[in-house]
C-alpha cells in the first residue's frame, strides 16, 4: 500500500520548540505492540489516536512525535491519521541477537503540552535462517568394545533464529550402528548425541561416514547438515577425568585481552599415547569461540577479546579432554562477567526552547533523558546544574528531566545563559557527563525610551538662517532590536498662540532640531515645547522632554527718538530766557531701543551746534542744558543736532535736530525739579514701548489742553484787571521759592511737566521742563515782585 510520508525528518539531538503548558502524565505506558521482523517499510503497527484517547486533530496540534532509543529510528508517526508505521525493515537477529523476547523501547512525546508515554515494540521472529554447523566434518574415535547404549555427544548446529524457529531436533543418515538423540540443556539449546545400538568391529568396518542433519521448528522447517566420520579404535580402557566437573570463575569486564581466565586440568590413568590429553572447547557458540581461547596442551583459557557486561554478562562453556586412545572427559566453565563502572552516563536532549521570552515565569526550557548502561550503583545517576543559575531541574518520568526557569528572566539584566547539565553515576570511581546548552532570552518591549536630560535649553541668535541646526535631543532604550529603535517627534503645543510647526522641526531618526525661519528677539524672546521619543515595540512606549529655546538679541534696531518728534510738519522750538543760569534745563531728548541688554544702553552727545560751548547734553539721560550764562551777544536762534547711539556691536545710532530760541524781556528763575523715584519695570520691552508712546501722546494732549486753558484764563484776567485798573496775581498757590518779584514789577511764572519712561532691560529716566511760556508783564506799576531766592546747580555736560 502507499504511505504518505511526513515532509520533514525529525532531528533527534536538539529540537527548538516552545513548551507552553506544564508536564502532565509523563511516564504513562502504551502497548506493548507486536510486529513481525522483515515487515515492509510503511507497514502499520497501531493507531495511537485510539490508544491515547485523543482526537485526530490533537495529534497535529499537540506536536506528537516518536523518540527512539539508539541511533536509528525504526518507527514513524503519521500525524494525519495517527498511525504508527514501520520506518525501515526490522531484523530481529541484528537488533536482539539470541535474546528473547526482542523488545524495543520508545516514547511518544506530546509537545503542547508536554507529555511523555512509554511504549514497547515486540519484534517476533520468523524462520529466515537455516541451521549451520561450524564444522564441515565431525571426527569421532570410538573404541570397538564400546558398550551398547553408549552416548557420544556431537557439536551442535547454530541457528540465529530463536524459539521454535531455532534448532529443534537432529537426524542421522540411516545406518546399522547408531541413532541420534536430541538433548536439550537448561538454556534451551538442543544438542545431538549419537547412541550406539550395535557393537562395532574394527576389523570388519574400521570407519563409518554418516550425515548429521539439524532441523529447526519453522514452517516449513529449514535444515543444515555436516559429515560425521567415525573411526573405530582399539581398546583404551581409561578416559580422562577433570579435577572438578564445574569451574566457576568471575572476571571483570575491563580485563585486557590475553588475561588468564582459568586453567582446567584432567588426568588419564593410561600410559603412552592413551595417557596424552588434548583440551578443546566443546559445543561452543560463535561468540564464545571469538571471546575465549584454550591452550590444547596446558588447559589455560585466556581472553581473545575483552568481555562486556552490558553485552554478555554470563558464559557457559563445555571443555573436552581427549586422550590418545579417543577416550574423553568433559567439564563445564561457568564464567561470570563482573560489571565495572566503565560507561559514562548518556544525555539525550529531547526538546530545547531557545530563545525564551523575558518576564515569563516557570518556563520549560529543555527536556532530556539520562541513561547509563552499567548495572546496580554503576548505572544509577544524579543530575545537577550550576547553583548560580535561575533554573531548576525537575524529574519528569522514567529517566527524564525537565529544565525550568525559577523566576521571570530579565533580558536587560542578562541576555544569555550557558547552562551546564552534569550527570554523575554512583559507581566507583564516579563517572560524569556534561552537556552545555545556551539559553538566550528574547526581548519584549518593557522599557520606555529615556532622555539623557529632562529638559534642554537651546540658545539661538536672532536673524538666523532658515533650517539652522540649533541643537539635538537624545534618548536611549534598554531594550534591543526594534524595541530599541527610537523615533523623535514634536508633541502638540499647549499654547495656541505659538505657531510651533512654523518655528522648529525635528529629525525623527536622530533628534536634531532645526529652526525653520529666522527668529526675531523683539517679537519672541523664548518659547518652550515638548519632544517625544517613541520606540518601535508593540505596544510602543514613549517618553517626553522639555525643550526651551532662548533667542539671543542682536543689535539690529537703531535707537528711536520719541521726543522731540521728527515727523511733524511744524518745527518744535524750545524757548530759553536769556537770563537763564548755567545748567538751565532746556529740554530732554527721549529715545528708546527695541533691543535688550547692552544693545539697548543709550548714550547721547551733541553732534553739531550753531554756537559750540553754549549748550551741552547729558550723556546718560539726554538732558540738554546751558553750559554757561547767556549774553546779549549770543544769537537768538540756535540749531542743535543730538546723536543718540546704542552700546551694541557694531553700534547703531540716530540723530535729532533741536531748535532753541533765546527770549528777551523776562526773567526765568531756575526751578529745582523734585526727584521722581524710578519705578521698576513691570512689563517686557515690547509692552513698555507701546505704553510709552501712549503715555507721551496722553501727556502731550493734556499739556496742550492745559496751555490753552491757562492762556484763556490769563487773558480773561488781564482784561478784567485792565477794566478795573488793578493787576492781580493768578489764583493758586505758588511756593515761595518759585516766585520772583523784579524791580521792574514784572511777574514771571512757569509750570512744570514730568515724564518717566521705562526701557525693556535697562531703566531710563528723564525729566524736562516744557515749555517755558513767558508771561508778559502787565502795565501795573503799583505792584512789584521781588525775587526771593536763587537756585544754582552744577551739571556735567557733553559739549
Amino acid at each position: 500500500m502507499e504511505i504518505e510520508w511526513l515532509p520533514h525528518q525529525r532531528q533527534r539531538q536538539v529540537l527548538l520548540f516552545f513548551v507552553l503548558l506544564s508536564l502532565s502524565g509523563a511516564g504513562a505506558e502504551l502497548g506493548p505492540y507486536v510486529v513481525v521482523e522483515e515487515m515492509e517499510k510503511g507497514s502499520l503497527v497501531a493507531n495511537l489516536v485510539k490508544d491515547l484517547g485523543l482526537e485526530l486533530a490533537e495529534m497535529s496540534t499537540r506536536g506528537a512525535r516518536i523518540i527512539s532509543q539508539g541511533n536509528k529510528e525504526y518507527l514513524q508517526l503519521k500525524v494525519q491519521t495517527g498511525d504508527l508505521l514501520i520506518n525501515e525493515k526490522l531484523d530481529r537477529e541484528e537488533l536482539c541477537g539470541p535474546t528473547e523476547p526482542c523488545i524495543l523501547n520508545f516514547q511518544v512525546l506530546m509537545e503542547k503540552p508536554l507529555e511523555i508515554f512509554q511504549a514497547e515494540l515486540k519484534v517476533k521472529d520468523i524462520n529466515d535462517h537455516s541451521p549451520v554447523f561450524l564444522e564441515r566434518e565431525i571426527l569421532l574415535k570410538i573404541l570397538e568394545n564400546s558398550p551398547l547404549g553408549n552416548v557420544f555427544p556431537l557439536n551442535n548446529a547454530l541457528d540465529l533464529d530463536v524459539g521454535s524457529n531455532n534448532v529443534q531436533n537432529y537426524q542421522i543418515s540411516p545406518n546399522s550402528h547408531f541413532h541420534v538423540l536430541t538433548y536439550e540443556r537448561n538454556n534451551g539449546k538442543k544438542y545431538p548425541q549419537l547412541v550406539l545400538e550395535k557393537e562395532l568391529d574394527r576389523e570388519e568396518e574400521p570407519e563409518l561416514r554418516l550425515t548429521l542433519t539439524a532441523l529447526d521448528g519453522g514452517s516449513p522447517p529449514l535444515s543444515g547438515t555436516t559429515q560425521v566420520l567415525i573411526e573405530v579404535l582399539d581398546i583404551n580402557d581409561n578416559a580422562p577425568e577433570f579435577q572438578q566437573p564445574i569451574y566457576k570463575v568471575q572476571i571483570p569486564e575491563n580485563s585486557p585481552v590475553g588475561s588468564l581466565v582459568v586453567t582446567v586440568s584432567a588426568t588419564d590413568l593410561d600410559g603412552g599415547v592413551y595417557g596424552k590429553i588434548i583440551y578443546m572447547l566443546f559445543q561452543v557458540s560463535e561468540d564464545v569461540s571469538k571471546t575465549l581461547e584454550l591452550n590444547p596442551m596446558t588447559g589455560e583459557i585466556r581472553l581473545r577479546k575483552q568481555v562486556d557486561f552490558e553485552t554478555v554478562p554470563f558464559y557457559e562453556v563445555d571443555i573436552k579432554a581427549t586422550d590418545g586412545g579417543g577416550l574423553w572427559g568433559k567439564c563445564t566453565l561457568l564464567l561470570q562477567v563482573v560489571d565495572v563502572n566503565d560507561n559514562h552516563p548518556e544525555v539525550t536532549m529531547s526538546a530545547l526552547t531557545s530563545p525564551i521570552p523575558e518576564n515569563s515565569p516557570e518556563m520549560v526550557v529543555a527536556v532530556f533523558r539520562v541513561s547509563d548502561p552499567d548495572s546496580r550503583n554503576n548505572g544509577k545517576t544524579i543530575c545537577s546544574i550550576q547553583e548560580d543559575m535561575p533554573f531548576l531541574l525537575k524529574p519528569s518520568g522514567k529517566n527524564f528531566y525537565t529544565l525550568k526557569t525559577k523566576r521571570a528572566l530579565d533580558r536587560e539584566e542578562r541576555e544569555e545563559y550557558n547552562v551546564t547539565i552534569t550527570v554523575t553515576d554512583m559507581g566507583t570511581p564516579r563517572l560524569k557527563t556534561q552537556l552545555n546548552i545556551t539559553v538566550q532570552v528574547s526581548d519584549i518591549n518593557d522599557n520606555a525610551p529615556a532622555f539623557r536630560e529632562t529638559s534642554y535649553t537651546l540658545l539661538v541668535r536672532e536673524n538666523n538662517q532658515p533650517a539652522l541646526h540649533i541643537g539635538s535631543v537624545s534618548a536611549t532604550d534598554k531594550d534591543s532590536g526594534t524595541n530599541a529603535q527610537i523615533t523623535y517627534s514634536l508633541l502638540p503645543n499647549q499654547d495656541p498662540n505659538l505657531p510651533l510647526a512654523s518655528l522648529v522641526s525635528i529629525n525623527r531618526d536622530n533628534g536634531q532640531l532645526f529652526a525653520l525661519r529666522a527668529l526675531d528677539f523683539e517679537a519672541l524672546q523664548s518659547f518652550e515645547f515638548h519632544v517625544g521619543a517613541t520606540d518601535q515595540g508593540s505596544p510602543a512606549l514613549s517618553s517626553q522632554a522639555l525643550v526651551r529655546v532662548v533667542v539671543l538679541d542682536d543689535n539690529d534696531n537703531p535707537p528711536f527718538v520719541l521726543y522731540p518728534t521728527q515727523n511733524s510738519s511744524a518745527l518744535c522750538t524750545e524757548l530759553v530766557p536769556r537770563a537763564a543760569e548755567q545748567g538751565y534745563l532746556v529740554t530732554k531728548v527721549v529715545a528708546v531701543d527695541g533691543d535688550s541688554g547692552q544693545n539697548a544702553w543709550l548714550s547721547y552727545q551733541l553732534l553739531k551746534a550753531t554756537e559750540p560751548g553754549l549748550f551741552g547734553v547729558w550723556a546718560h539721560n539726554g538732558e540738554v542744558r546751558t553750559a554757561r550764562l547767556l549774553s546779549e551777544r549770543d544769537a537768538a536762534r540756535h540749531r542743535l543736532v543730538v546723536l543718540v547711539k546704542d552700546n551694541g556691536e557694531p553700534p547703531l545710532s540716530a540723530s535729532v535736530t533741536l531748535h532753541v530760541l533765546l527770549v528777551d524781556g523776562f526773567s526765568q528763575p531756575y526751578l529745582p525739579l523734585p526727584e521722581v523715584a524710578p519705578e521698576r519695570a513691570q512689563g517686557q520691552g515690547d509692552s513698555l514701548t507701546v505704553y510709552l508712546v501712549i503715555a507721551l501722546a496722553s501727556v502731550s494732549s493734556l499739556f496742550l489742553f492745559s496751555v490753552l486753558v491757562f492762556v484763556a484764563v490769563r487773558l480773561c484776567r488781564r482784561c478784567r484787571a485792565a477794566s478795573l485798573g488793578v493787576c492781580s496775581v493768578p489764583e493758586g498757590h505758588f511756593p515761595g521759592h518759585l516766585v520772583d518779584v523784579a524791580s521792574t514789577g514784572t511777574l514771571s511764572q512757569s509750570y512744570q511737566q514730568e515724564v518717566c519712561l521705562k526701557g525693556g532691560s535697562v531703566t531710563s529716566e528723564f525729566k524736562f521742563l516744557k515749555p517755558i511760556i513767558p508771561i508778559l508783564p502787565p502795565q501795573c506799576p503799583e505792584k512789584e515782585i521781588e525775587e526771593n531766592s536763587f537756585f544754582h546747580n552744577t551739571f556735567g555736560f557733553n559739549y
